[in-house]
């Protein structure tokens, strides 16, 4: 593809989910599309029926074009068609985090501008804590639930009238096909308003030509994250087929993807290290996986592959932006992302938005030779755009260094920094060592104050199921591989990190939490690190 081609927006048949859903029933309606371990497979065809009547059930709902939606729904055949129905009539999927509720739930529900919920029945019952603003009605699936809204049973959305409403006008390539909301992990989540166009960029065939219609991809991100929504685009672009699971699990990982013969996956580095530090056994190599995106780097790619039999990549994105940043098969380095895409370009820069000198670090910012490749916004915030959109480059808040050939390293999260003594440390190379530790399952690197100012380095970690781990030895097996001012004062074990349901570790709330009484203090131990001394000095 020329970079001409590449500063174009794709046509509306190209790249806006309804008249692609039309294209792959209409080209391939026979070709599986939903893929479950314990149910029935739903065809292009099959598919393109249901979501033509869940949104006429819609309409009649009075669900028009350009307007928001909350879905609150597990991940399945519910949430997913209903992403793609609403799309069918150009209204917009916004998805609710299944573990919200409170203040947390009231501020994205108010955010949104939705006047309709579709709820499942278990989580209709935390709306009665909340101010539901806008929100008027709720379409309850799953069961029966009190709701204080109007409340719909799931056959308002199974319309015996299939006949759809005109479209107001067609629908356009930079138009909002979702908003996602942030995590909130540096404050009130933000909802990304992402358009038909910045998802075909994502995961579009440009993006990733190594998948095709042929692969199935075992989805095991949730719907409300980047990483549900995302692939189901990716396979609508190919009319290949997702294989749909409740979650990630490592025990069931491998007699899942056999039993729905998938063969792309996308793994968090904590379900990597999981696969990775379980027994080596025979479902090592017999499944039908070819290829995993793998974010971060477990520490010996080349042996995960080899022992798995499967390439893997790396990639860099986040829900704001376009996967600027892919791996070739079997990349290694701490943090290596890969290079970036033709058509995206990518500085690295201080504070004050100033390029730091090559190989040093700095936050990343992006734009694209194409319009609406990105995110145009945060919905209802027009300061939080204006941080992140200025100077005319979207800010990542993301810390990377780039290397002479072009490759770039993730770093750590801006915020996520840690300083101590004047050092400036990254988590993330923290948390690297960390898990290379046997007896370590899960690792996070924060920051805690210190008594002499700034920061000292707390290491909170689960282990491996039945192993144990003595805090000094761990220190003794840190030294050779962290500076001295890297290696934690501080070690706590516990069963499980806190997580948020995309199984990011929620580092805010270690941060708060602090030093334990759990805790295990080197210093108190009279275990001390210094500096080697080089040259007498």
């Amino acid at each position: 593809m020329t970079i001409g081609s590449l500063a174009e927006v794709p046509a509306r048949e190209v790249c806006v989910t309804r008249y692609v859903v039309e294209r792959n029933a209409a080209e391939h309606g026979d070709r599986p599309f939903l893929v479950f371990p314990d149910a029935p497979t739903l065809t292009w065809r099959g598919a393109h029926e249901r979501v033509v009547q869940i949104a006429c059930g819609l309409a009649r709902l009075g669900v028009r074009q350009g307007e928001h939606v909350l879905s609150w729904l597990p991940t399945g055949p519910d949430s997913i068609l209903l992403m793609l129905a609403l799309n069918h009539l150009g209204a917009v999927y916004v998805p609710v985090n299944l573990a919200y509720r409170g203040r947390l739930l009231e501020h994205v529900v108010r955010l949104s501008d939705a006047r309709l919920m579709v709820a499942h029945a278990d989580l209709v019952p935390r709306l009665r804590e909340i101010e539901p603003a806008r929100l008027e009605a709720v379409v309850v699936l799953g069961g029966a639930a009190a709701t204080p809204l109007v409340a719909h049973g799931p056959e308002a959305l199974a319309p015996s009238d299939r006949t759809l409403p005109p479209l107001a006008r067609p629908i356009e390539p930079w138009d909002t096909q979702t908003v996602i909301f942030t995590s909130g992990t540096t404050g009130p989540s933000k909802a990304v308003l992402s358009s038909y166009c910045q998802g075909w960029s994502m995961m579009g065939p440009e993006a990733w030509p190594f998948i095709s219609g042929a692969d199935r991809y075992f989805m095991t991100m949730p719907m409300f994250h980047v990483g549900g929504t995302g692939l189901v685009n990716c396979m609508t672009f190919r009319a290949g087929s997702l294989a749909v699971v409740p979650g990630f699990d490592t025990e069931s990982f491998w007699p899942l993807v056999r039993r729905t013969e998938a063969t792309v996956v996308f793994l968090l580095g904590a379900m990597a290290s999981f696969l990775w530090k379980r027994p080596p056994g025979a479902e090592d190599r017999d499944h039908t996986l070819k290829l995993a995106f793998m974010v971060p780097l477990v520490d010996d790619v080349p042996g995960f592959a080899a022992r798995f039999g499967i390439d893997v990549r790396t990639v860099f994105n986040m829900t704001e932006i376009n996967n600027p940043i892919v791996s070739e098969p079997q990349p290694q380095g701490r943090g290596f992302c890969g290079r970036l895409r033709p058509g995206s370009e990518a500085r690295l820069v201080d504070a004050d938005d100033r390029a730091v000198p090559p190989g040093e670090v700095g936050e990343m910012m992006l734009r694209t030779a194409r319009p609406w490749a990105l995110n145009h916004g945060y919905h209802n915030d027009p300061a939080a755009t204006a941080r992140a959109w200025r100077n005319g480059w979207f800010h990542t808040g993301d810390a990377f260094r780039q290397d002479a050939e072009g490759n770039y390293y993730y770093v750590d999260r801006v915020k996520d920094a840690i300083r101590r003594r004047g050092e400036n440390i990254s988590s993330y190379e923290v948390e690297i060592e960390l898990l290379s530790h046997p007896a370590v399952r899960e690792a996070a690197a924060v920051a805690v104050p210190s008594e002499h100012g700034e920061d000292e380095v707390m290491a909170v970690l689960a282990l491996v199921p039945g192993a144990r781990l003595d805090p000094a030895e761990l220190i003794e097996f840190l030294r050779p591989r962290l500076a001295h001012f890297m290696i934690p004062r501080y070690v706590r074990v516990t069963a499980e990190l806190p997580k948020t349901p995309t199984q990011k570790a929620e580092k805010h709330r270690l941060r708060a939490e602090g030093v334990t009484p759990d805790t295990w203090d080197r210093e108190a131990a009279g275990i001390r690190v210094r500096r080697e001394k080089v040259g007498g000095a």
